[in-house]
């Protein structure tokens, strides 16, 4: 892998849902995923929607066991890149943690769609782990067809989105979503770690899934 290109890990600018109800990051999905690519030696370029200070969904606090483990990544939420002045560079890869908050600033957002399809057209990597995946939902291959088209996925499951009581409040459901779009669905049992890598697209269904996924991205990026 060339190391001079860094991963970028984009994040989730949206504080709200539904009924004012908070919303936000889901703080282990990024954490986990950034303390390992930092261990393994990946440069990591932080960017959100709107820059600045990241909304953490409240209900992904970290326990008292977790807080310093978590601090650097946790520092780093402070102060992320405004994509718009980041989507223009070259990056390695992009990795979307989820949180609900992904729902309603990724599948929509013209300068996300800008910096994936760019760098999956460079061949560059793809990783997104529970709601993430949101953020592949407008995005187009070179022909105009659906990326994740005959791509094999993980995802958020519907019946983990009824779990959490949160399918009605959700704009769409993201797995009916990405298999609209034409997205074979690779998905294990709600709240089980998974992760699935089709080629350059490395996806994962859950929270439970931040260390499988981050891992994947790690032996795709290490493999190239």
């Amino acid at each position: 892998m060339n190391l001079d290109k860094p991963l970028l890990m984009l994040v989730t600018s949206a504080s709200e849902m539904g009924e004012n109800q908070p919303t936000g990051l889901w703080l282990e999905e990024f954490a986990v995923p950034y303390l390992l690519f930092k261990e393994n030696k990946i440069p990591v370029v932080v960017a959100s929607p709107k820059g600045g200070k990241i909304p953490v969904d409240p209900n992904s606090a970290p326990d008292d066991s977790k807080k310093e483990a978590w601090a650097e990544a946790v520092d780093v939420l402070q102060n992320t890149r405004e994509l718009e002045t980041v989507w223009e560079d070259h990056f390695a890869g992009v990795f979307v943690p989820g949180g609900h908050g992904a729902m309603f600033d990724m599948p929509d957002n013209p300068l996300v769609a800008a910096v994936m399809e760019r760098t999956w057209a460079q061949g560059g990597l793809l990783g997104a782990v529970c709601h993430g995946p949101a953020a592949l939902v407008g995005l187009r291959d070179e022909q105009g067809a659906p990326l994740v088209q005959n791509k094999t996925v993980a995802c958020f499951t519907n019946s983990e989105e009824r779990e959490v009581g949160l399918d009605e409040v959700m704009p769409f459901l993201l797995a009916s979503r990405l298999e609209d779009l034409g997205a074979q669905l690779d998905l294990a049992d709600d709240f089980a770690a998974h992760a699935v890598t089709d080629g350059k697209l490395v996806t994962g269904q859950n929270p439970q899934s931040s260390h499988v996924v981050a891992e994947a991205v790690i032996n795709q990026l290490y493999s190239e």
